[in-house]
């Protein structure tokens, strides 16, 4: 009995250790299970974040071990056409190229690569960057097709591409000025780039008033003068004269908005807009009219040019001097500063600095572009500024300012503010609702038959076309410098309108100090330097154009010539 009841503890505490055991196998199982579903878990959640959520950004086909990165959603900035609907700026989807250094395996090996790659790049800062704890850094932005493909030939998990908007300029250096530039991050820096920026980055187009047919052409022509006469520099502008409308604008030398920073400051300088000149007897054309303007007399009315007039320690003579009696025309046909000085003292000081200031020549213009420049004006406007201003010395503004002016002087006198932006007939309007009259009709046309004279007896000559009537006026004028003024750097600059008997254009070369050839027997004066780039320029627009000569002369060819006496 006892023996059973021993057999019976025993079984019983047996059976108690087999259970304890299975609850405590049970107990191990259900925990092992728990951390493989967790595990699980964990794993279908991380290939979900990668299949689904993160395939909308990550695209890895073809890519190897190189991870491609899909252009962001949103909208693409705003091209930029011409008149014509040329593409002047747009945008493309390039390449940049990262690294995540945290997975770069051998630094070292991959900056020596990334080096033969791009031999802009530093070795010494790139294998800095990649060996840095950052996660994410730039290497080289906007790169070629054929620089990707020989990235992703290095093999390295670590480098990577992210696809970006790169600013494209068909017209390269040619528009630059104009036209502008952005950064690299789509941002617009200068021209009107920088003004319209908001517009632009909002994905709207923006539709200039120029047109890159007649922007070659005046960029050829005013490059040729600039080799020709080996100088620093120069601008041209040809403008529609009833409109405001800018054709074309040049300033060199100029720079390639693609590789901005491979250019000099000075390239970068717009002298068309930017750059104040004191540019000599172009004046003259404001001077006359002004006198015109304001004094009813005769083209038969005289001026004493025999001697040089002195004022106080100042003396005003002429570049070549006539010494004789000049008639108005003559005054203006030889570009006298005697006869013209005369003709400011008779305008008067203040009514005279009116009459520029009415013209828009005393302050900046208002264009599309930020790139604007005010005149230099003299502080006190007394006898000697007055007549000095007359020949357009003392008195400095930018070509752009000057071909607007005389736009208005030969539109048949009103006002015309130039514009980048081509606006159709509304632009048009815009211009021709203003009417505001600076001069009459009658001293307007008296101005035309004046610069008509200019080409076809006077300084001018060398900018003739037969057919076309071209009216205009030369100026040269010393650049002043420490000292005082310097003799032998000059600004020499030609303006124009034809065809004169009904002014459609308006064109301006202006060259910063050439210096003369062989061809010019040494001279580097306007009409040697920037009268024939006009000529040049006038065939090559009649031809893009299509206006055909009129060799027909009416007696509004030489009107003026009974009032001169002419060689021979």
């Amino acid at each position: 009995m006892i023996f059973y009841r021993m057999m019976r503890r025993n079984a019983a505490k047996l059976t108690g250790d087999r259970s304890a055991m299975l609850d405590l196998a049970h107990g191990r199982l259900v925990a092992l299970s728990s951390f493989f579903a967790i595990i699980y878990m964990v794993l279908a959640v991380r290939a979900f974040d990668v299949s689904v959520v993160q395939a909308k950004f990550w695209n890895m086909e073809d890519a190897g071990a190189i991870v491609v990165a899909e252009a962001p959603e949103g909208k693409r900035r705003g091209s930029i056409y011409d008149r014509n609907g040329n593409m002047l700026a747009t945008s493309l989807d390039m390449a940049s190229l990262y690294a995540d250094p945290y997975l770069i395996a051998d630094p070292e090996k991959t900056a020596r690569g990334l080096s033969d790659i791009f031999p802009s790049l530093n070795f010494g800062k790139t294998l800095r960057s990649l060996q840095s704890a950052r996660r994410f850094v730039w290497i080289e932005r906007n790169i070629s097709p054929r620089q990707q493909e020989a990235v992703m030939q290095l093999g390295e998990p670590g480098l990577a591409f992210r696809y970006e908007e790169k600013r494209v300029y068909p017209a390269k250096n040619e528009m630059a000025h104009l036209v502008g530039m952005t950064n690299v991050d789509g941002r617009g820096l200068a021209g009107v780039e920088r003004s319209f920026d908001r517009m632009l980055a909002k994905g709207q187009d923006v539709t200039l008033s120029l047109d890159m047919r007649l922007q070659h052409a005046l960029h050829r022509e005013v490059g040729k003068a600039i080799d020709d006469f080996n100088a620093m520099g120069g601008a041209g502008v040809i403008m529609d004269a009833h409109t405001g409308e800018v054709l074309a604008g040049v300033s060199l030398p100029d720079f390639n908005p693609h590789e901005p920073g491979l250019s000099e400051a000075a390239a970068h300088f717009n002298r068309l807009t930017l750059g104040v000149y004191e540019l000599g007897s172009v004046f003259k054309i404001f001077s006359t009219a002004a006198f015109l303007e304001t004094h009813d007399v005769p083209m038969s009315t005289t001026f004493d040019a025999r001697e040089p007039i002195k004022v106080g320690r100042f003396t005003i003579s002429d570049y070549h001097a006539e010494e004789r009696i000049l008639t108005v025309p003559e005054v203006f046909m030889v570009s006298s500063n005697i006869g013209s000085a005369m003709m400011g003292q008779a305008v008067g000081g203040q009514r005279l600095r009116q009459f520029y200031e009415d013209l828009g020549l005393l302050s900046a213009m208002n264009v599309e572009v930020a790139e604007v420049a005010s005149p230099l004006v003299p502080d006190r406007w007394g006898e000697v500024a007055t007549m000095t201003a007359s020949y357009g010395h003392g008195i400095a503004t930018t070509p752009l300012n000057v071909a607007a002016a005389v736009a208005t002087v030969v539109n048949g006198g009103y006002l015309i503010e130039p514009t980048f932006v081509h606006a159709g007939e509304g632009g048009k309007a815009r211009n021709n609702r203003n009417k505001i009259s600076v001069i009459s009709e009658e001293t307007s046309y008296k101005m035309r038959e004046l610069m008509r004279l200019v080409v076809t007896d006077g300084t001018g000559k060398n900018a003739d076309v037969p057919g076309y009537r071209l009216g205009g006026k030369t100026g040269t004028a010393e650049k002043s410098g420490a000292g005082g003024y310097q003799r032998k750097k000059l600004i020499s600059s030609f303006v124009g309108a034809f065809p004169i008997n009904d002014p459609r254009y308006v064109v301006m070369v202006a060259v910063d100090e050439p210096k003369g050839n062989k061809k010019s027997y040494g001279y580097a004066t306007a009409g040697w330097v920037a009268a024939p780039a006009v000529q040049r320029l006038v065939k090559t627009m009649a031809n893009i154009l299509g206006m055909a000569p009129d060799y027909d002369a009416p007696s509004y060819e030489h009107p003026l010539r009974q009032y001169v006496a002419l060689e021979g």
